[in-house]
């Protein structure tokens, strides 16, 4: 059949109708790829290549081993993944310099040019699911049968983890079965100045894996911006991009070098991550935008394999959405293993979670659970009602916090925050960074005040409108010390001194409100409904002193969590004065 633009993709054709037979369960990600590509088979300027796809699984299965040297025979996942890869085609039209014959002179002609549609794959699936081989014969295929690549890149977390992408390449040279890379590995690699015929043309070298007939090399980057960007890489390979605490993209430092060449592609494959607001929060979101059709862009291809929901880890017939390759290259009794154990250690609960069941759960240190961090969907206003407001004030990079808590007689605490940054402070931003700010901005819990430095006093008469605009009603202040006596003053001065409550911080003081406001989370009495509130709740992590009280910290500068301070400084001042609301 060849290039055509009506015809249904093999592989996925064979998914499809077993996910409509109810044979696979599919989470709700899968169910917005599968719409993505019917919508793209329905496209006429979109054309699928079966014999491409098939050359690739051919290559793979004929020419690579295992890295105990047996044979390879794909997974049905990896011929749908890679078909998906190596499949789409549309063609552009390019003025292409064409030379005269005879000494005439050259011109410009206008050629349709076939392009492939895939640029970028991501991959999040479970633990186990084969993932790194999934990678390897993507970079294998590239460094031997693509002549026109001349630079490979594969990159992770650790140079260990990195290297696992090379090791079935390394034993397919060592151990070539097939004829293609036997008549590549044939020969001397010390031999370098005898006939070409009887040199080695495929080798693992100091450098990584080098295809001396393309001048080809496949190297191990770390997974540094710096050692990632402007390099220029055909074939590139990220793996376990969710996985670490990495805080810059390394799918768009490869990119900007990558991008500069024809038919680059990038294969990201991680499983999920504890590791929250960093790069790889960032680029879900945007993955989930193309998923839903909020924008479209057919040059990524996503397949995001994930429970839908926590109770789906009690029916083992649903663990087949998060790791696809279940009962193959993974076992139902290792899965079942990790599953006692997240009821038997709870350190290792969230762990497990993330990476088996594809949860985004947050890592065991944080403070509250990912649950206790969500902000409540319907929208509350409290206009007029009693509050106690907490304030944890700063002039420099953090927020300058204040969050209002609203005791109702139902046993809840409505919340709400008011922060304050310079504009300064929001021009220094990464970007992906000051995109999430810009959300903070946009619900009206993040004011951006002109300036290098924050001026406390313009700070106080904007709260003030803000307070006076919502009528709130506040009952009683509660103030980490630092930086405040000029707000506290003016405070006081313009609203007396009652209910104005000093809070000191340290593990002696916090503990208990921190416990207390840790019960409300839990029993989701705090209902908040704002982005910065569920940010700021997120990037806790709290310290234990050697009598067990706990301290509010952050893991890094960036991930603040001043309004949750500010709201410790709330409940604390409310605590002290309960009979104000009476």
């Amino acid at each position: 059949m060849s290039l055509s633009n009506t015809a249904t993709p093999k592989y996925y054709g064979i998914f499809r109708d077993r996910v409509l037979r109810g044979e696979i369960p599919v989470c709700r990600e899968i169910e917005m790829q599968m719409n993505r590509i019917d919508a793209m088979i329905k496209n006429p300027d979109y054309y699928y290549d079966d014999k491409a796809v098939e050359g690739w699984i051919e290559f793979c299965e004929n020419e690579l081993t295992l890295t105990d040297g047996s044979d390879l025979h794909l997974l049905d996942t990896f011929k749908l993944w890679g078909e998906d890869v190596w499949g789409w085609y549309y063609f552009v039209e390019k003025r292409i310099w064409t030379p005269g014959v005879h000494g005439t002179r050259g011109r410009y002609v206008k050629k349709r040019i076939k392009r492939r549609l895939r640029n970028k794959q991501f991959l999040i699936v479970g633990r186990g699911a084969s993932k790194s081989l999934y990678a390897s014969c993507h970079q294998a295929y590239a460094l031997t049968v693509d002549t026109s690549t001349t630079y490979q890149i594969t990159t992770a977390p650790t140079m260990k983890q990195a290297d696992e992408i090379l090791s079935p390449i390394r034993t397919a040279i060592t151990r070539a079965k097939g004829p293609y890379f036997m008549f590549l590995t044939d020969g001397s690699l010390q031999n370098t100045t005898g006939s070409k015929a009887n040199r080695v043309k495929l080798a693992s070298t100091k450098k990584g894996i080098e295809n001396f007939i393309t001048g080809s090399l496949l190297e191990i980057r770390p997974m540094r911006i710096d050692k990632l960007q402007g390099m220029r890489s055909k074939m590139n390979t990220v793996d376990e991009w969710l996985s670490g605490d990495i805080r810059e993209d390394p799918v768009g430092a490869i990119e900007q070098g990558a991008a500069k060449i024809d038919d680059w592609l990038i294969i990201a494959t991680s499983s999920e991550g504890t590791v929250r607001n960093g790069c790889g929060d960032t680029i879900k979101m945007e993955l989930m935008k193309i998923l839903k059709g909020d924008y479209v862009n057919d040059h990524v291809s996503i397949w995001w394999y994930k429970l839908d929901d926590v109770t789906e880890v009690a029916d083992p017939a649903m663990w087949v959405k998060a790791n696809p390759n279940l009962g193959i290259t993974v076992s139902y009794e290792t899965y079942q293993t990790e599953v006692e154990r997240a009821e038997n250690a709870p350190a290792a609960r969230n762990d497990i979670l993330a990476k088996r069941f594809g949860l985004p759960m947050e890592g065991f240190t944080y403070f509250f659970s990912y649950e206790e961090t969500k902000r409540h969907k319907r929208r509350r206003d409290f206009w007029e009602m009693p509050c106690a407001m907490g304030a944890d004030l700063s002039q420099g990079d953090d927020f300058c916090a204040f969050t209002f808590m609203f005791p109702l007689q139902t046993g809840q605490y409505g919340v709400k925050t008011r922060s304050y940054i310079s504009d300064l402070t929001y021009h220094n931003l990464p970007l992906a960074m000051r995109i999430k700010y810009d959300s903070f901005i946009s619900e009206g819990s993040l004011v951006v005040l002109e300036g290098a430095v924050l001026d406390l006093m313009e700070v106080y008469d904007d709260l003030d409108s803000y307070i006076e605009q919502h009528k709130y009603d506040v009952r009683c202040f509660g103030y980490d010390p630092y930086n405040a006596k000029e707000f506290v003053n003016r405070w006081e001065m313009e609203n007396g001194p009652f209910g104005i409550v000093k809070v000191i911080q340290g593990a002696r003081t916090e503990s208990v409100p921190l416990g207390e406001l840790k019960k409300l989370a839990g029993e989701r009495l705090l209902l908040f409904d704002e982005e910065l509130m569920e940010f700021a709740m997120a990037n806790c992590v709290t310290i234990e002193d050697t009598n067990g009280n706990r301290k509010l910290l952050k893991m890094h500068r960036e991930q603040k969590i001043d309004n949750v301070s500010a709201m410790m400084d709330a409940f604390v001042a409310y605590k002290l004065n309960k009979d104000a609301f009476e």
